[in-house]
């Protein structure tokens, strides 16, 4: 594999026209790239900050195997490789003298790529996060459910939406942090929120979805204060929006999980989550 079948650009529409039909041939396998790509397309080349949006696809013969996206100052986030693609790109990108503060990929292929960065550029990869994507089978509403209903939440509901992805972020310890001054340029802002609200309407819990792409909607994230875990709300949540995502129409549900906490992902599999496959991070 010669590294000059990467192609790159900066052009979100370019790519798309020439790789859009390979990351909507798997919607769930590719839910970060569609919704990258969807964001650029709606709020510009500065939709992730200032700086060039490096995007690139595999391409042989006109069939288009693999891509690739490199945001300002992130990392780099790649659909499936075999270790010798992963090489090639890695010697491609290395030779660009492009910097990487970490890649992301299915467990098998962030690993390849994090060993060819590090003979490539001598720089050492560390495993910082693995992270299991889940895709909805036959959704299995929690018996029983709690008291309550689901409310769809709307514009007088944004601080209390801020203030609990703050807790979240907070809680998972993802970087970077989330508050009122920079909510505009976080992953959340996007989002369409729905509370799960106790009979008196109090909100005890919430859940978020993407926007429907290729028939792919992804539930993220699901949060409910510390206080009020282990009383099925986070269940109750995550049923209403999977339930409202498949009455739009949506063939591809899906979320990620982290595998070490057994929780969550007993929860996601009692609901009819099926495990996909796990992916890997790792920062250089």
């Amino acid at each position: 594999m010669r590294p000059d079948d990467w192609y790159l650009t900066e052009d979100p529409d370019d790519f798309l026209a020439r790789a859009g039909d390979f990351l909507r041939s798997r919607p769930d396998l590719h839910t970060m790239p569609l919704t990258v790509l969807e964001k650029l397309r709606t709020d510009g080349a500065d939709a992730y900050g200032a700086g060039a949006t490096v995007l690139g696809r595999l391409e042989r013969a006109g069939t288009v195997h693999a891509a690739f996206h490199h945001l300002p100052s992130r990392g780099l986030s790649v659909t499936a490789l075999t270790p010798e693609h992963a090489d090639t790109l890695a010697a491609h990108l290395a030779a660009l003298g492009h910097v990487l503060p970490y890649v992301s990929a299915d467990h098998d292929t962030a690993t390849a790529f994090a060993e060819a960065w590090q003979r490539h550029t001598g720089v050492e990869p560390v495993l910082s996060k693995r992270i299991r994507l889940y895709r909805l089978g036959t959704l299995t509403p929690q018996e029983p459910a709690p008291e309550g209903r689901g409310r769809v939440a709307g514009g007088p509901d944004h601080e209390h939406i801020v203030r609990w992805c703050g807790e979240f972020t907070d809680t998972v310890g993802e970087i970077p942090a989330v508050d009122a001054g920079s909510w505009a340029g976080s992953r959340f802002a996007d989002k369409h929120f729905t509370f799960w609200e106790t009979p008196d309407g109090t909100p005890v819990s919430m859940a978020a979805v993407t926007s429907m792409i290729a028939g792919m909607v992804r539930v993220d994230p699901v949060y409910t204060p510390a206080r009020l875990r282990g009383r099925g709300y986070a269940g109750a949540v995550t049923v209403e929006v999977s339930r409202a995502a498949l009455a739009a129409g949506a063939t591809d549900v899906v979320l990620f999980a982290d595998p070490a906490n057994a929780t969550s992902n007993a929860l996601y599999q009692r609901l009819g989550y099926v495990p996909v496959t796990d992916f890997a991070v790792y920062d250089f």
